[in-house]
């Protein structure tokens, strides 16, 4: 069996919204029916315009609420799902006259996670507008934290949108959409156990994504649907007989197959179609747990175990809290067949997550099983603060719902949940920040290990700590292995930042009131200024200034648009023109005098490199390398425009650096301390960070090569630096 995905009724043209909406009300009680008709009522008053991906967007609300309505919520939420259908913004007094004020919170937070399509992508965009971005991700898993039906009304709505699509020709639309729920909302689906709609997300996201692929295996599982229909239902016979001999009130069916997970698996071991063992595939639902176990001891004594394809996630349940007995034998005919075990609640938390937690009703709350659930999420919200910007905070929510987990013991028995992969430091830096920050070893099951051992399944982690200590700057060097978690890097980001706040901050006051007194500037609004560079406050603004995190340059062209006075900056005072200047001052030019005389770009001479003039209509004359190929081609009459030059004892000219190095905090004041230190004047600065990589360029006047290159060998033995080198 596969599963198909026939889009909804409520995403074409026949849709009557009263039946809908009276199908959809007749599912509660008598207040909560009301409720439903209200918000109903709402709606319809609407104009039917499109959503933003092309379906009807009445349409689209009641097939939402309809999908909410499935996952068993309640009223409350089917109604806030049909407040999707409001086009203009709400006025939260009317609307909570008219249904509730619980109705317009969970719409608001709905709408408020339109905030994590900023994760798709991340990078440079999520980095532009630095704190208002952090803000509206903290609001978003705010609104998340506090009532998770927000998450699941989402994830409803998302999941309805893909199947509207099936029937759109917009291709546009069906990628963006289809992207953004595999990369985000498919992952929250599953980190949140609601498999019901994430195994749905998958596969349309999948079709749309790659139609190729998709249709290729939906046609092998096509191809021999009828045999293996066959085969299934004998194979159901038999075990239903076995388990009614033993009295136990069992149900068997064929379970459905979704194209995502097979793809998946073939990609993860290796194997082409006809090699996977799980095409046929039946499940066994009991009432007890003890019968999960008897139903085990059948299937083994029918079937012949396949080695290596048993997996107990009832003992130990995955981190989403999927609990199941996964079996594979060679059934009969020879044939290789899964066997999954769970009991009625097991299946129903399986299909349904956190959602099987929240039954509302009047003075209840959340059943404590869906707090585990949400523990993560409210973490996030606490690492807000430790984070440097938006981009970091998208990359912490992401790493959380992609990687997988191992569960390991702290000497006192307590299980702590981690990625895949973690080190001892990441395990100390998820106990506490302080024993993070003053760890110095690590025993392993009474092992002592070095630091950057990843951790597995099971073993009891001891950390060896000093009384004051601070983190290591090579602990932030991904090739090293000692981080592996975000939340660690953050935290050890996050001490560095700090370390010398205050003096960072009397530094950066003398950078800006330096620039302030050489533009003449009396009076700066330096709360504008601050938010202008993402910071909330002056003194968070400054200690960045004093870092060297933010550019005397970059301060000095934000005072021009504040103060809108004139800045003229040394690289405007070299490059502008008139009659009489001289970009390239000391350069003696045999024969002429009183010429504008500029470097070439094509061959950018220095000091010492042999030189030669070009004299050219209208712009003076242009110095080139004696062997510049542009030099080396002039024939015929041109070649009278060439003048003997030489270097003059004052000449400076314009080079570029170019340094690659492991990021880090301070790392452009210090490179910028080198450059002060040889009198170099720096013109402009462009910086490019990737991931854990920042690459530097430089552009500098110099009077000679030797403060240049014994800049460059300084550069070369600062931390974390790989590279600096020369460009023309």
């Amino acid at each position: 069996m596969v599963t198909t995905h026939t889009p909804s009724a409520s995403c074409g043209d026949n849709l009557d919204p009263d039946v809908a909406l009276a199908h959809l009300a007749g599912q509660f009680d008598a207040s909560g029916a009301t409720l439903i008709r209200a918000a109903g009522e709402l709606i319809l008053t609407e104009p039917d315009t499109l959503t933003a991906f092309g379906a009807a967007r009445i349409s689209h609300a009641i097939g939402s609420a309809t999908q909410v309505a499935d996952l068993h919520l309640d009223a409350d939420s089917v109604a806030a799902a049909l407040l999707i259908g409001l086009t203009d913004p709400w006025q939260d007094d009317v609307l909570s006259a008219q249904l509730n004020p619980q109705v317009v919170k969970l719409a608001r937070g709905v709408a408020r996670m339109d905030e994590i399509g900023q994760l798709v992508g991340g990078g440079e965009s999520a980095r532009r507008d630095g704190q208002s971005q952090v803000e509206g991700l903290r609001q978003m898993l705010l609104a998340m934290v506090e009532d998770i039906r927000v998450v699941l009304i989402k994830l409803a709505e998302r999941a309805h949108a893909l199947r509207c699509l099936v029937q759109s020709d917009d291709e546009t639309a069906r990628t963006q959409v289809a992207r953004e729920v595999r990369e985000l909302f498919a992952p929250l689906a599953n980190r949140l156990g609601v498999w019901q709609l994430k195994w749905e997300m998958e596969d349309l996201s999948y079709r749309f994504l790659e139609p190729e692929n998709y249709q290729r295996i939906a046609r092998l599982l096509d191809e021999k649907r009828l045999d293996r229909e066959r085969y299934i239902q004998d194979v159901v016979a038999r075990l239903q007989a076995e388990l009614h001999a033993v009295h136990i009130q069992a149900e068997v069916t064929g379970r459905p197959k979704h194209i995502v997970s097979i793809i998946n698996k073939m990609k993860r071991k290796h194997l082409q179609f006809d090699q996977l063992y799980d095409i046929r595939a039946v499940r066994i639902l009991v009432p007890e747990l003890r019968d999960c176990y008897t139903a085990l001891g059948i299937v083994h004594n029918l079937w012949q175990p396949i080695s290596g394809e048993f997996d107990d996630y009832i003992a130990q349940p995955k981190s989403n809290d999927y609990r199941s007995l996964h079996t594979g034998v060679i059934g009969p005919e020879g044939k290789a067949l899964e066997v999954q075990i769970r009991t009625f609640d097991m299946h129903k938390h399986a299909e349904l997550g956190v959602a099987a937690h929240w039954r509302y009703k009047e003075g209840s709350s959340a059943a404590a099983g869906a707090e585990d659930k949400i523990a993560w999420l409210r973490q996030i919200l606490q690492w807000k603060d430790e984070v440097a910007d938006s981009a970091e905070l998208a990359e912490l929510f992401k790493n959380e719902l992609f990687q997988d987990r191992v569960y390991v013991l702290t000497p006192q028995g307590r299980v702590i949940d981690l990625p895949a992969g973690a080190s001892p430091v990441d395990f100390a830096y998820h106990v506490h920040s302080n024993l993070g920050h003053r760890c110095r070893g690590a025993k392993v099951d009474g092992v002592m290990v070095p630091l950057n051992t990843p951790l597995k399944n099971g073993q009891r982690v001891e950390i060896l700590t000093v009384k004051e200590g601070a983190p290591s700057r090579d602990w932030l060097n991904p090739t090293l292995g000692y981080l592996v978690t975000q939340r660690a890097r953050a935290k050890v980001r996050h001490w560095f930042k700090y370390l010398h706040f205050e003096e960072n901050v009397a530094q950066g006051r003398a950078i800006l009131d330096k620039e302030l007194h050489r533009q003449g500037a009396v009076e700066v609004n330096q709360d504008k200024l601050a938010q202008k560079f993402g910071e909330s406050r002056v003194d968070e603004f400054l200690a960045a200034l004093g870092r060297g995190d933010i550019t005397p340059h970059q301060v000095a062209s934000a005072l021009q648009e504040q103060t809108a006075l004139p800045v003229e900056t040394p690289a405007k005072r070299r490059t502008s023109k008139t009659p009489t200047d001289k970009p390239a001052e000391g350069i003696l030019i045999e024969g002429v005098s009183n010429l504008p005389v500029t470097l070439a770009r094509c061959c950018k001479p220095a000091p010492p490199d042999a030189i030669a003039g070009y004299a050219t209509q209208g712009r003076g004359v242009t110095i080139h390398r004696r062997d510049c190929a542009n030099i080396q081609r002039i024939s015929g009459e041109r070649q009278a425009r060439l003048l003997a030059a030489t270097w003059g004892e004052d000449s400076a000219f314009e080079s570029e650096i170019c340094v690659t190095a492991f990021d880090r905090h301070g790392l452009l004041r210090d490179i910028s301390e080198v450059l002060a230190k040889e009198r170099l004047a720096v013109v402009r600065v462009n910086t490019e960070s990737k991931t854990d990589m920042a690459v530097m360029h430089f552009h500098v006047h110099s009077a000679s090569l030797q403060p240049l290159n014994r800049a460059l060998a300084r550069i070369k033995g600062l931390s974390n630096v790989i590279e600096a080198v020369r460009k023309g």
